[in-house]
């Protein structure tokens, strides 16, 4: 950790854009301070004055100037006098340009302020002089680090109302570099300042005559921001193949890291196929040599299998795995829960993936390690995460581009998770599957049928377990070869030691949906019969099953199920004896488009059966 040097001119040749994010707690004045400096550096255009003033007039000041309005454009924002979205602002001094994201501090839009995060080279963290470190503070300065962000501005603000007193200043001061102590923290610098005074935001001021260092503006305007990106190896995410005639095959995207030249040999991953750059071009303009950040298109110097989503490197040593380790901060409202399926983008790829495990929840302020079997909103922790197939990615502190990802919901397509790969798991490398000389498809051509699992399910009592049953006789009886997997008698042995809480829900269906493909893949019709409550999970099993899954809803709704009541649970549900009974004290999510549904209320099991077998015919190959 580099402090800065007092009064020190911190040249650079040429200063690069620098982003960066005002964060903090609630009223720590992030609004007020951005917006008090673009108004003393005459940043601002001269109807945007008048609008301040005249805005100024009806805000909660008093009439006085209230510079938070140049951030604050959200109705709800000028209203409650808080941030709710992040506001980006782009300026330029003499001295550099720059991008400034002003998040929000309350706690309930903490996700707004990771977006924020994710984008900046350099945070500025507020802290009301009044209050102290807060445990918002600690949790964005936290984030920030998770987000790579490895330059620091502390902005002590108030000082006003506590009459610039410089021992309250350095107590704030010490706290926080004993916080800060336990991240990776490259510069880091510690001001005084009033957002609404205007002390040392742009100009030095004369309350603070034992503060020597830099204000925020000049400071800002010269700390160097080290790019590493630049000394890496070069790293080109493909984001899309460019045919415009039959001539001209470019591959176009956004540079992660290094520099290329026309002539340097590339290697295309997974594929690891080699090529020489034949031409470079940058937007439209034809260049012999490409950095970090600049939209590119490569033409290579012979034909190579590459679409979206692959990379062109230079250094081939990356990761291609299956199975990571990472950091992940929980955005959604609802809680994450171990083998539950999202969608993960990592650059330009997306694929289906798999939280297995949390293997400890990071306390937000401390960082002690806390065990959890759930993650709820705003809360991080150390995940185990698997992936459908094989993706290249790199330890983030290597390559923040392949080392930063986001999960998303996959019937939503929200963003439920942004993370941090922290480092592979050996076995993902060491366990390799084992191709065989008898395939899935010879095991199915020696028993002439297709493979399939039939995936029953309903409420207790809908009479999936019995049609699951009829079914199976059925077609035994046509020659066909099956295997019904039964809920209840899963959980006497393969499932035995799960219960009954959403998370062992969620890994009965999940290890239901890997024995449903071993039994496909040994050329076999899988039939299953389970409550599978949660649609999700039910999409979870889709995926792992792939094409020969067919889902079959018993839609017997709740009212007749109680009166079946074969077994007496609903009763002992009712009673509070069964908790978590799918139903009464646990949801059943009815499946979104289930391949097949049926209502046993009003049939016979035999026409039900009838009915099943002529919708399930239509899937089976003819001996």
């Amino acid at each position: 950790m580099k402090p800065a040097k007092p009064m020190e001119k911190m040249t650079h040749p040429t200063r690069s854009l620098l982003k960066f994010i005002t964060c903090g707690s609630v009223d720590d004045g992030k609004s007020t301070l951005i917006g008090h400096m673009l108004y003393d550096a005459k940043l601002i255009y001269a109807d945007q004055e008048q609008t301040l003033l005249l805005d100024s007039r009806l805000g909660s000041r008093e009439g006085r100037m209230d510079y938070s309005l140049l951030l604050d454009g959200l109705t709800a924002e000028r209203e409650q006098g808080i941030t709710i979205d992040v506001a980006y602002r782009y300026f330029t001094t003499q001295e550099r340009s720059f991008i400034v994201a002003d998040t929000p501090g309350h706690e309930q839009y903490t996700r707004n302020m990771a977006v924020g995060a994710s984008f900046a080279d350099l945070a500025v963290i507020l802290v009301d002089v009044t209050q102290g470190i807060l445990t918002q503070t600690k949790r964005h300065l936290r984030i920030s680090a998770l987000m790579g962000i490895r330059h620091f501005v502390v902005a002590v603000n108030k000082m006003d109302l506590i009459a610039y007193d410089h021992h309250r200043f350095e107590a704030i001061k010490n706290d926080f570099l004993s916080l800060a102590s336990a991240y990776e923290v490259k510069t880091l610098q510690i001001i005084p300042v009033s957002a609404t005074e205007g002390d040392n935001v742009t100009t030095r001021s004369l309350n603070t005559g034992w503060y020597q260092g830099l204000p925020l503006l000049p400071y800002l305007e010269q700390v160097e921001v080290t790019r590493e990106a630049l000394d890496a190896g070069f790293i080109l995410p493909v984001q899309r193949v460019s045919r415009p005639n039959h001539a001209f095959r470019g591959f176009q995207g956004q540079i992660a890291s290094g520099r290329v030249s026309v002539g340097d040999t590339l290697i295309s991953l997974p594929g690891r196929e080699s090529a020489r750059v034949k031409s470079l071009l940058v937007t439209d303009r034809t260049v012999e040599l490409a950095t970090t950040g600049q939209p590119v298109t490569v033409q290579l110097d012979r034909d190579v299998d590459i679409s979206r989503g692959c990379l062109l490197v230079q250094n081939p040593d990356l990761n291609v795995a299956d199975l990571f380790t990472a950091t992940l901060l929980w955005m959604d409202d609802t809680e994450l829960i171990p083998g539950r399926s999202y969608l993960l983008k990592l650059g330009t790829r997306v694929l289906p993936a798999t939280v297995m495990t949390i293997k400890h929840q990071i306390d937000m302020t401390s960082g002690r390690q806390i065990p959890a079997g759930k993650l709820f909103k705003n809360e991080m922790a150390l995940c185990d995460i698997s992936l459908s197939e094989n993706m290249v990615f790199d330890e983030f502190k290597h390559n923040r581009t392949l080392g930063s990802f986001i999960l998303m919901d996959r019937l939503t397509n929200m963003t439920s998770a942004c993370g941090t790969i922290d480092h592979p798991l050996r076995r993902s490398t060491n366990v390799i599957w084992q191709k065989t000389d008898v395939t899935r498809e010879v095991r199915a051509a020696q028993k002439n049928q297709k493979p399939l699992t039939l995936w029953f399910t309903g409420l207790s009592g809908s009479g999936k377990s019995t049609l699951a049953n009829e079914v199976e006789k059925r077609l035994l009886a046509m020659g066909r070869h099956t295997m019904l997997l039964d809920g209840d008698n899963v959980r006497h042995g393969l499932n035995k030691n799960l219960g009954f809480t959403e998370v062992d829900r969620v890994e009965n269906i999940r290890r239901i949906a890997e024995v449903a493909r071993l039994m496909n893949d040994a050329g076999l019709i899988a039939i299953t019969s389970f409550i599978s409550p949660y649609e999700r999970d039910r999409g979870n099993a889709r995926e792992i099953i792939g094409d020969s899954y067919m889902e079959i809803h018993v839609s017997t709704p709740l009212e007749e199920c109680e009166k079946r009541d074969v077994k007496g649970l609903y009763q002992k549900a009712r009673n509070g004896q069964i908790p978590n009974f799918t139903g009464i004290s646990s949801p059943y999510e009815e499946p979104l488009s289930p391949d097949i549904s049926i209502d046993t209320t009003h049939i016979s099991i035999e026409e039900a059966t009838d009915l099943l077998m002529q919708q399930i015919s239509r899937y089976l190959s003819p001996l």
